[in-house]
């Protein structure tokens, strides 16, 4: 505790360096209470499912209690860790649009609902922290001019040079509003609805500072900062990234670290590699990172049946380090970015892969650019429609490519999270978005308990992937070498192959991780694993093999060969 208010004031001078004041520092730490002991971080253990309280519900039970017992009864130990994606009382945007950050949503449940979850798993929420609902009482206070609230918020002014700000969105940068003083215009980076906290004044720092503590309190294991990059707002630049962003990452993980050594921060930042690898800091921001490169990439890879560039942009991921990985995943609830493919992609590579996914079902959403033109942002698809075929179109190999995916995305270093429309092999849910007029509904189908429980229990697709991706997370879990900390090298196997190495070096033991990327069988030459003794196992079978002997892989076989 005797270096702490040291560091934080340090971290809030940094912030604010003609308004800092030794008070805020005491109220901080005020907020805090006694430490919990440490613990590992993770282990190969931790799988992450990404999931809406909503996603499966059932007749006179609220939603959170339905998927606590699908949680338990259906999917057990196979993973770690649940991200419940926002379920407080929001206005839009699926939960992202917060009013009340302080209580469950009582459509979904309560926080004994939430607890009942965290009794099996641990807990991931969300930070909404950019931006609040248009009808959170700290808005309503600001529009009438009254505390808590009052400069609350960012009106636009006529000064200031908002050229270059980066847009994730074709709406209006600001919104305008009737208040009690006049007609005013605010900022709203992501939608009319979602109103930019303005973190210039170190009263709302504090104010999401006894957000993330509660969270604490309520046994929260991961924090995900929600649209953290665009945090702080500043005349004549981007607004991305800036350094009182990275300074406020900071002092969260200070704050965090003190309280609970065991609580990761996850930063949440869909931009291309340099940009999002930067939130590690130097060990001092974010513990995870999302791998927004590795979604695109590798819809580009299987689409092309050319592995060269998902093999020069593994090669390029930096070590993790000490107490600092990668978050693994596919899919999510948002659509898959398109700005990771920046720097690694041509525009007609990414022209072909858009051209491919509207094929498949898919839709596309678009950003406006500072020079007033739009470009494509996401794709809108689920995850496994979006691996119906190749550029050649539609084919019979969907289920082998899309395993083909996951299991590469589970073998890299870093922690894997699986989104629960791609563990229930889900498709484009296009009455979904004829529902919400959203594109991004397309892949956040809501299923009632008994039409899921009945498709597991048949032979359909949605039991096919079901069982077989538990079936992997276990055997994942019993393999020491995909602690995250265990490091990985990238080998060169021609373009058709994609072959990544997990080693611990001090016990001189590693797993070759290889996948056939293409849509027809191959020889891979074993000579070229340098293994020149012994048999090695394919984990994934359990069939052994001469170390030396060239493997025929399946169109999009992998095999873990140890």
């Amino acid at each position: 505790m005797n270096a702490l208010p040291a560091k934080l004031a340090r971290r809030l001078q940094a912030i604010y360096p003609s308004a800092f004041r030794e008070e805020y520092v005491n109220r901080i730490l005020e907020l805090l209470k006694a430490p919990s002991g440490p613990g590992p971080l993770w282990d190969q253990n931790d799988v992450v499912l990404i999931t809406y309280g909503n996603t499966i519900s059932a007749e006179r039970e609220k939603p959170l209690v339905t998927l606590g017992r699908f949680l338990e009864d259906q999917i057990g130990n196979a993973i770690s860790c649940v991200h419940i994606l926002p379920f407080f009382p929001s206005t839009s945007d699926d939960g992202f649009a917060v009013s009340n950050y302080g209580t469950v949503d009582p459509k979904l449940g309560n926080w004994d609902d939430v607890a009942f979850i965290g009794r099996n798993f641990t807990l991931m929420f969300d930070l909404v922290i950019n931006h609040v609902s248009a009808s959170h009482p700290w808005f309503a206070n600001y529009l009438s001019g009254i505390s808590p609230g009052k400069d609350y918020f960012i009106e636009i002014d006529p000064s200031a040079n908002y050229n270059m700000v980066a847009r994730p969105r074709s709406s209006s940068l600001f919104t305008l509003f009737h208040a009690k003083e006049g007609l005013k215009q605010v900022w709203t980076t992501f939608s009319a609805d979602q109103v930019d906290l303005n973190f210039a004044n170190p009263e709302v720092l504090i104010e999401m500072i006894k957000v993330l503590l509660f969270y604490i309190s309520k046994g929260v294991r991961i924090i995900r900062l929600d649209a953290i990059a665009f945090l702080w707002k500043e005349s004549g630049t981007s607004c991305l990234h800036l350094e009182q962003t990275h300074e406020i990452i900071r002092l969260l993980h200070d704050i965090a670290g003190f309280v609970n050594p065991k609580i990761l921060l996850l930063t949440e930042t869909n931009v291309p590699n340099r940009e999002n690898w930067s939130y590690f800091g130097n060990q001092d921001e974010a513990h995870m990172v999302y791998q927004f490169t590795l979604p695109p990439l590798l819809l580009y890879t299987l689409f092309t049946g050319n592995g060269s560039m998902l093999t020069s942009w593994a090669e390029s991921i930096p070590v993790s380090g000490v107490n600092k990985t990668f978050l693994n995943f596919t899919a999510s609830h948002d659509g898959i970015g398109i700005r990771p493919l920046e720097g690694i992609l041509t525009g007609k590579e990414i022209q072909s892969l858009v051209r491919g996914i509207r094929e498949f079902g898919g839709l596309v959403s678009e950003k406006s650019n500072p020079d007033g033109t739009s470009s494509p942002y996401e794709l809108n698809i689920s995850y496994m429609d979006a691996l119906s075929g190749t550029k050649q179109g539609p084919d019979h190999l969907q289920v082998a490519r899309f395993f083909c995916s996951q299991l590469i995305a589970m073998a890299m270093q870093g922690i894997p999270a699986v989104y629960i429309q791609s563990l229930l092999g889900a498709g484009n849910d296009h009455d979904g978005v004829k529902k919400s007029g959203h594109a991004r509904s397309i892949n956040r189908k809501r299923w009632d308990e008994k039409e899921i429980l009945g498709l597991l229990s048949q032979q359909t697709r949605n039991s096919q992937v079901f069982k077989k991706y538990l079936h992997l997370l276990q055997i994942r879990k019993e393999i020491s070498l995909f602690h995250p900390d265990c490091p990985q090298r990238i080998l060169s196997c021609g373009d058709s192959f994609f072959t990544l190495v997990r080693e611990n070096r001090e016990r001189d033991k590693r797993i070759y991780c290889i996948s056939n990327i293409s849509n027809r069988s191959l020889i891979f030459p074993g000579g070229i694993l340098n293994i020149r003794n012994g048999q090695v196992k394919d984990l994934l079978t359990g069939n052994e093999f001469p170390a030396i002997r060239d493997l025929v892989f399946k169109p999009y076989q992998t095999r873990w060969l140890f």
